[in-house]
C-alpha cells in the first residue's frame, strides 16, 4: 500500500510472511525516527485471575533477553541519546523507541529482541512485582486517576473492560512466572503484531531490519489476526448506578458517564464534534457554565472513549464536597439541553475547527505519527490519511450532531465518586 498525505509523508504498508504487518511514514524534514512494535493484546484479553498480566509483562520484558541484560539494553539506548519505553492499554501493548534516524537499526534490534526473546525469569518477576504494586499504590494515591478506573468498573462491571489495566493487588501478588511467561509465549504471536515507524525512514530498509529481527518467526503462511469485534462485552446499560471510594480529600472527584459507541461506528465524527463543544475546551458549554460563570470547579470537561463494539461518554469534575450537588445539577442540565436542542451552527463550526487544528498540530512529531499508524492498523484495519479525516470532520453538520446528542446524552448514566462521601450520600447525589 502506498499513500502520499499532503499533511505528512509517504505511507507504505507491507504484510510479511507469518502475518507480521509493517507500516511506515517517511518524513524527509526531520532527523529522527520513532519505531513502535504493537502487540494486539491488552487487559481486555485477561481473565480475572490473570488481571494485570499484559501490563506486568510490559515491565518484565525490559529485564533482559537471552543476548542482553537489562543494563545492556538501557546502556545501548542511552549511548545514542535515544528514548525507549512501553505502555499497555485495554486492547493493545506498545513498545517504542525514539532515536536519530541513523540509529534506527539499533532500535529495531533492541525492541525486536525484547518482543521475541525475553527471558522472564522468576527472580526478575519478583523484583518487578514490587514495582507494579507500587504503581497500583501510586494510582490509588491520586484521586483523579483512581476515579477513572472506578468509573470503568461502575460502567462495565466485572467484564474485561471494567477491570483495571494494572490488575489488582490480589491478582499481581498471585501471578507466577509460568502465568506471565505463558501469557508471553501464547499471546506475542506474529499475526498479532504490527511494526510502525515514522520519521526519516526508508520502507525497504525497515522491512530488511524487521525481517532480520524476527527471523524464523516469519516462517509459515499465517495471516494477520482479524479485527477485534468486541463481542466479549455486551451491555445495554451501566453495570451499576454508582461507585464510591471514600477518601478524606479536600476535593471530590466525580465522573458521570454512560455507554458510548464502538470505534467503527460511522457516527464517531459527529460524536467527536459533540464532545468538543460540550466539554472539550475553554469555550465549551461545561467549562463556561460551571467554571467561568460560577467558579465552582478548577477542572471540568467531557471525554469520549472508543473500544471495539462499545465505548463511553463521561464528564469529569473536581470540586469542594459541598459543591458536588450543584455541579452535578449543572452538568445534567447542560447535557439535557444539548440532548433536546442540539448545538448551534456556531458551536458546530468552532468544534470542527478545534478538532481539525488539534489533529494536525498533534502530528508534528515522529512519535505521534508512529502511534497513528500502529493504532490505525490494529484498531481499524486501514489507514486513513489526515486529509481524509479532516474531510470527514468538515462534513459533520448540525443535524448529525443533534441526532447523536439525542441518542448519546439520553442513555442511562452511572456516577463514580472519590472523596469524603458515604454510600448513604450517593442517593442524594443521584436525585
Amino acid at each position: 500500500m502506498l499513500d502520499v498525505d499532503e499533511f505528512g509523508g509517504r505511507v507504505e504498508r507491507t504484510e510479511l510472511p507469518g502475518g507480521l504487518r509493517v507500516i511506515t511514514e517517511t518524513m524527509p524534514g526531520v532527523l529522527s525516527a520513532t519505531l513502535g512494535i504493537w502487540v494486539g493484546v491488552g487487559s481486555r484479553d485477561e481473565s480475572p485471575a490473570l488481571g494485570g498480566s499484559s501490563h506486568f509483562l510490559e515491565h518484565l520484558l525490559f529485564k533482559g533477553t537471552r543476548s542482553r541484560t537489562a543494563l545492556e539494553i538501557a546502556t545501548a539506548m542511552d549511548a545514542v541519546g535515544g528514548e525507549m519505553n512501553a505502555f499497555t492499554a485495554k486492547e493493545h501493548t506498545c513498545y517504542y523507541a525514539n532515536v536519530l534516524a541513523s540509529d534506527l537499526p539499533l532500535a529495531v534490534e533492541l525492541l525486536g529482541d525484547l518482543v521475541t526473546d525475553a527471558l522472564n525469569t522468576a527472580p526478575d518477576l519478583e523484583s518487578e512485582r514490587t514495582v507494579v504494586l507500587e504503581e497500583i499504590a501510586m494510582r490509588d494515591d491520586e484521586p483523579a486517576d483512581a476515579v477513572h478506573d472506578l468509573h470503568a468498573e461502575t460502567l462495565f462491571g466485572d467484564t474485561p473492560l471494567g477491570r483495571s489495566v494494572l490488575g489488582t493487588v490480589e491478582s499481581i501478588e498471585s501471578l507466577t512466572r509460568d502465568d506471565v511467561d505463558g501469557w508471553y509465549r501464547e499471546r506475542y504471536a506474529v499475526p498479532s503484531i504490527v511494526v510502525s515507524a515514522a520519521g526519516r525512514v526508508d520502507h525497504a530498509q525497515v522491512l530488511d531490519l524487521v525481517t532480520a529481527a524476527f527471523g524464523d518467526r516469519l516462517a509459515g503462511g499465517a495471516r494477520p489476526d482479524p479485527l477485534r469485534l468486541g463481542d466479549d462485552v455486551v451491555l445495554t446499560a451501566p453495570a451499576r448506578p454508582t461507585g464510591l471510594i471514600h477518601r478524606r480529600t479536600e476535593q471530590t472527584h466525580l465522573l458521570l458517564g454512560s455507554l458510548g459507541m464502538g470505534r467503527l461506528d460511522d457516527r464517531r465524527y459527529a460524536a467527536a464534534v459533540l464532545d468538543a463543544a460540550v466539554g472539550g475546551g475553554m469555550s465549551s458549554r461545561l467549562f463556561q457554565e460551571i467554571r467561568e460563570k460560577r467558579g465552582l470547579v478548577y477542572s471540568v470537561g467531557s471525554s469520549l472513549t472508543h473500544y471495539a463494539g462499545t465505548g463511553s461518554f463521561s464528564v469529569y469534575a473536581g470540586c469542594s464536597p459541598k459543591r458536588v450537588p450543584e455541579v452535578l445539577r449543572l452538568v445534567r442540565a447542560e447535557l439535557g439541553a444539548v440532548a433536546a436542542e442540539g448545538l448551534t451552527s456556531e458551536e458546530v463550526s468552532r468544534a470542527v475547527g478545534q478538532l481539525k487544528g488539534g489533529l494536525v498540530l498533534g502530528l508534528e512529531d515522529t512519535g505521534s505519527r508512529m502511534s497513528r499508524l500502529g493504532k490505525s492498523e490494529l484498531s481499524f484495519g486501514e489507514y486513513l490519511s489526515v486529509h481524509e479525516v479532516l474531510d470527514r470532520l468538515a462534513a459533520v453538520d448540525e443535524e448529525q450532531v443533534r441526532a447523536v446528542a439525542a441518542d448519546l446524552l439520553t442513555r442511562p448514566t452511572c456516577l463514580a465518586v472519590v472523596g469524603p462521601y458515604r454510600d448513604r450520600d450517593l442517593d442524594r447525589l443521584l436525585a
